[in-house]
């Protein structure tokens, strides 16, 4: 039976209140309206920016339907979508590209000039979705901690049909996080360092390989992840515990000069505190959003 233009009932993870656990719900999700694309989730991952919502109250509207890496099958979409159908394979994307306004012309740019100031809602400032007879407010535009979720078409990419849907759910963040700070900075040739060895560090080491990088060093205190992450592009492994020098000195030892590029993938500022003076590099902080 088509659900097209009908509310569809479904599960979600809803989170009521700061500092609560999530709670699996029944919910209602409406159509999507105009320009507007309903999606059945079937992969999400879970990233750092909603472990800080659990831990800390940054802010958020309650009670809200968490995630940002998801992707799923297209169920309906609303009047004037163009570039996806029902049926398709697509991948929900936390920032918007409307593909017309100078931010997204401008190839050195990434923040469309669409973006709502609240993110919380749709563009016509409701909810599509619905608990308990009370309205229930989206997430960066996405909301993916649920069976269904109603997004705007510019925040929704097409993906192949063959693909994967719980690998490519990743591009919506962590990948694209990772992989896009380094093959927008890395040059061929140059000697890179990645701090921490997440889903976000991965994806830079392998933008690091994928932009010529000669020597990629990766740090991590963590030694199971040294085997991965020589899989996808790094040259070099090392845990800071095991020497007794600093290790920014290390990587000055191991260089001889210092390090061309350093990206800081852990999400602590602490971090960069005082080494990249003494190493004088380029250091990338990607801190948001945090995948650990």
């Amino acid at each position: 039976m088509s659900t097209t233009g009908k509310v569809i009932r479904c599960r979600a993870a809803i989170l009521w209140k700061p500092g609560a656990s999530f709670s699996i719900e029944e919910i209602e999700v409406a159509p999507p309206k105009a320009k507007e694309v309903r999606i059945k989730i079937l992969a999400t991952g879970l990233c750092g920016s909603e472990m800080r919502r659990l831990n800390k109250n940054l802010n958020c509207i309650y009670p809200i339907i968490l995630g940002h890496e998801g992707a799923g099958i297209v169920e309906s979409v609303g009047e004037g979508v163009s570039t996806v159908n029902t049926g398709d394979k697509v991948i929900a994307l936390f920032l918007l590209q409307c593909g017309e306004c100078a931010s997204c012309l401008n190839p050195e740019d990434n923040i469309c000039k669409f973006k709502q100031s609240n993110t919380n809602l749709m563009s016509d400032g409701t909810s599509r979705f619905t608990c308990k007879g009370k309205p229930v407010y989206h997430f960066a535009n996405t909301s993916t901690f649920s069976e269904y979720t109603v997004i705007n078409e510019i925040s929704v990419a097409k993906t192949d049909a063959a693909a994967p849907l719980e690998k490519v759910c990743l591009v919506g963040c962590g990948f694209s996080t990772g992989y896009g700070a380094a093959i927008n900075t890395v040059t061929p040739g140059s000697t890179c360092a990645v701090f921490g060895l997440g889903g976000v560090g991965m994806s830079v080491i392998m933008g690091c390989k994928a932009a010529g990088a000669a020597r990629i060093i990766a740090v991590d205190i963590n030694k199971d992840k040294f085997e991965k992450a020589k899989e996808v592009g790094a040259t070099e492994c090392i845990n800071p515990q095991d020497n007794e020098k600093p290790i920014e000195e290390v990587l000055f030892d191991m260089t001889g000069d210092g390090v061309d590029f350093c990206f800081e993938v852990i999400g602590n500022p602490a971090t960069v505190v005082g080494k990249a003076e003494k190493m004088s590099l380029n250091w990338l902080l990607i801190t948001w959003p945090k995948r650990l």
